[in-house]
């Protein structure tokens, strides 16, 4: 009778194992990407990995939600609020230290996944001011981005290392709400922090000559890339018009986060349906910007531990990871 049993129990096992759909775990994984403002690069990242990894995973549902930004990113993610986000490295690294400006709380919940693209600073003026220089900008009203976004977090930084934060006005608003402000002579310049070309100041530009201040003159002389682990780059000639000639500025890295407790088999599923030739295409048509996302940039500028599921993707791909971030 008790062997009997025990086979019966054992059939009905293995019939409910074979009831599960192939490439498919027990339990479905649903999760939040958190993006950034209406109009901004993050939004259509969230959006484009909300889309594409279910339809590549059937156990993992995936929802993309407005933020401010890298900053709320972040400690969403750091909290569970989110399960996953686009920060960018220095927001991350800050964080991680409770180092944000006047935010001790140390947000180490967030791991890193891989490098999405790089962000550069972009500050826009009209062609016929009289601005040269980002401390010329003293006692104007210049948009810096949503409160909470990565955006205003770097224009905070830089603009308070060169002494210009306390005597400016600061606007915080969305770069599309930058856009239409400036167009409409409300501020006298704005920031972004998104790779380049970017949409808001290319609408900006149909209506408005503008041109870009070199903030990356400012960084170097003034000693920012001492004190911050920005990259110095040159956004191209052209890029806003013909004519328009080659900007000295840095960037950030643009990284995509999860919360830690997230499981590893879902990061390393999610991972390889992103990292895919198909998947990596599939970024690329919702945004060239994405083109920088592979395998050869991998975890470029991550600044905080990775996964546990993406240390086993990307040495998966044979790519070796420090021990500093494992």
């Amino acid at each position: 009778m008790k062997k009997t049993l025990i086979l019966t129990m054992a059939c009905l096992c293995l019939l409910a194992w074979s009831l599960i759909p192939a490439g498919a775990s027990a339990q479905e994984f649903k999760g939040k990407v958190g993006g950034g403002p209406t109009g901004g690069t993050f939004n259509t990242f969230a959006n484009a990995m909300a889309v594409y990894v279910p339809k590549n995973l059937e156990n993992v549902k995936l929802s993309a939600i407005g933020s401010g930004g890298s900053v709320e990113n972040l400690k969403r993610v750091s909290s569970g609020e989110s399960d996953f986000g686009l920060c960018y490295a220095v927001d991350s690294a800050l964080g991680w230290k409770g180092k944000l400006p006047k935010d001790e709380t140390k947000y180490d919940g967030q791991r890193a996944m891989g490098f999405l693209y790089g962000a550069p600073a972009q500050l826009v003026v009209r062609a016929d001011s009289p601005f040269k220089s980002a401390k010329d900008l003293i006692g104007k009203r210049v948009a810096v981005g949503n409160a909470g976004s990565g955006a205003a977090a770097s224009a905070e930084r830089f603009f308070r290392h060169l002494g210009v934060w306390d005597n400016f006005d600061p606007q915080f608003l969305g770069y599309s709400a930058a856009a239409s402000a400036f167009k409409d002579g409300k501020i006298d310049a704005f920031w972004v922090l998104v790779g380049y070309p970017n949409r808001s100041i290319i609408e900006a530009s149909v209506q408005v000559d503008i041109r870009l201040i070199e903030v990356g003159e400012d960084a170097q002389a003034s000693g920012f890339y001492d004190e911050f682990a920005y990259i110095p780059m040159e956004i191209p000639a052209g890029t806003y018009g013909d004519g328009m000639p080659a900007c000295a500025t840095f960037q950030d890295a643009t990284i995509l986060c999860v919360n830690q407790n997230v499981p590893a088999e879902v990061v390393h599923g999610i991972m390889k349906a992103l990292w895919s030739p198909a998947g990596m295409e599939a970024m690329v048509a919702a945004k060239k910007t994405f083109d920088t996302m592979n395998l050869e940039n991998n975890f470029l500028g991550a600044s905080v531990p990775l996964h546990p599921g993406a240390v086993k993707f990307w040495e998966d791909m044979g790519i070796s990871v420090p021990d500093k971030l494992k």
